[in-house]
């Protein structure tokens, strides 16, 4: 069947729909919406692993990607007979990096955002950086580039692209483009929208900064060589992406200042809706861009990884089935996988407590959620003491957003409602932007109907 026939009977009228595709460590997902944010289809694709090396690399080959991306966008577009993409967004892994030349072609593999090696270009970026800006350090896109150049040997000119970035041009959109969020660990200075004067200090060249955009600005349409081998229907709008735990929130809805997201997954991250920015490296805080508001917050060590640490899925099940979250164990922990945290405090050296652990499975178990509460609930106080505002009201996304005797622990200790977000996907966050560029909103959060 020709591409252009699988949305639906040639001449008849197609509804449309948005897509999302989110690049994960492991797996590409797509997900399909319609004007009104439900969901139509989904589709997923795995990915080989990172190469790891014993120096603390992680790599990942681009051209990965782009078979994953498009596997995924066929079987996608088959779910959708009677449907037309009217545009597509991406969201990817923050700080996950590569160099490429103008017409995107890789140097090279790409660095993850957990890749450790570039801790010489982190000391020079220290040097020139305000002591607040999220481009400081190893794991930072910025520090990442200069370790590229000087491995690579770049002796002409090159683009920096992010994971989203390259997806985006290899799908039709100009190459150098970029967007807030995914710039912000580059030293994108998203208060002045301008790459700062500092920058000039590092000598980049003939590496070239990209052209940052607002998350949700069409930047292109689909290559029409594409048309066959994606399902996508000629002409379909490309739209700048964001980063992937951004793109969790947008998949939430929340809108307003105080409304908050905790993702308790293998690790625990706030973040709370600001109207300023709020920054501080010596507790792990900074804030992304957010349409005309600010997210702020931050991410612990503690998390899901711990709990795995002790018990399986189906026994936390039956244990939290039979808990009592009214009542409290006494237990003092600050439940960490190992030495080191990130937000509410940066401590190398932090060590974790988990005594002493009583023989009760069940007890330990809540004082392991009581724990990671009270790092939840320092985490926030952290946030306001720095300016942005207490929690009115925190949803959950993650792996543990649907434990409900963890959820009345977390509300006795936050002391505000905490609820479920009915949509969390990052995909889902990324297919709203595409449908906001539709709507001309320039706040991610604010899709009528959606909210």
């Amino acid at each position: 069947m020709p591409a252009a026939d699988r949305f639906g009977v040639a001449g008849e009228a197609r509804a449309p729909c948005w897509i999302g595709i989110d690049l994960g460590t492991s797996g590409c997902r797509a997900v399909a919406i319609d004007a009104a944010g439900a969901l139509l289809a989904a589709a997923r694709a795995s990915l080989p692993p990172s190469r790891s090396g014993a120096d603390g690399g992680r790599e990942q080959d681009p051209e990965d990607w782009w078979s994953a991306t498009v596997a995924v966008l066929r079987d996608l577009t088959g779910r959708l007979l009677g449907h037309r993409c009217r545009a597509l967004s991406v969201d990817a892994t923050s700080a996950t990096v590569l160099l490429a030349t103008p017409d995107g072609h890789p140097l090279g593999s790409a660095l993850m955002y957990d890749d450790r090696r570039a801790v010489a270009a982190a000391e020079r970026v220290a040097a020139l950086a305000p002591s607040a800006s999220p481009a400081r350090g190893a794991s930072a896109s910025l520090a990442k580039v200069l370790y590229l150049r000087e491995r690579l040997a770049v002796d002409r000119e090159v683009l920096v692209l992010h994971q989203a970035d390259w997806v985006l041009g290899r799908l039709g959109a100009r190459y150098g483009i970029s967007d807030w969020n995914n710039a912000l660990k580059l030293g994108f200075d998203q208060v002045a929208e301008a790459w700062p004067d500092w920058l000039d200090g590092l000598a980049l060249a003939p590496v070239r900064l990209p052209d940052v955009v607002a998350p949700g600005t069409p930047i292109g349409v689909l290559d029409p060589r594409l048309v066959e081998p994606t399902g996508l229907a000629a002409g379909t709008a490309l739209v700048a992406g964001t980063t992937d735990s951004t793109a969790a929130v947008i998949a939430t809805g929340i809108a307003t200042p105080g409304e908050a997201v905790t993702s308790l997954g293998s690790t625990l991250v706030v973040k709370v809706l600001s109207g300023t920015p709020v920054a501080d490296p010596s507790s792990g805080v900074y804030s992304h861009r957010f349409g005309d508001l600010w997210l702020a917050g931050g991410a612990s060590n503690s998390g899901g990884a711990v709990l795995r640490r002790f018990f399986d899925d189906d026994r936390i099940a039956q244990l939290s089935a039979r808990m009592d979250p009214e009542g409290s164990t006494g237990l003092d922990y600050y439940p960490l996988p190992a030495p080191g945290e990130r937000f509410p405090i940066a401590d190398p050296t932090c060590a974790p407590r988990l005594t002493p652990r009583p023989a009760d499975d069940l007890m330990f178990l809540q004082g392991l959620f009581e724990g990671i509460a009270a790092i939840e609930a320092a985490g926030y106080r952290r946030l306001a003491e720095l300016g942005a505002p207490r929690p009115t009201r925190i949803l959950t996304v993650g792996g543990g957003a649907g434990n409900s005797a963890w959820a009345r622990i977390r509300a006795r200790k936050l002391g505000v409602p905490v609820g479920q977000a009915r949509q969390q996907e990052a995909a889902y966050g990324a297919a709203r932007l595409a449908l906001t560029a539709s709507s001309g909103s320039s706040r991610p959060a604010s899709v009528p109907g959606l909210s």
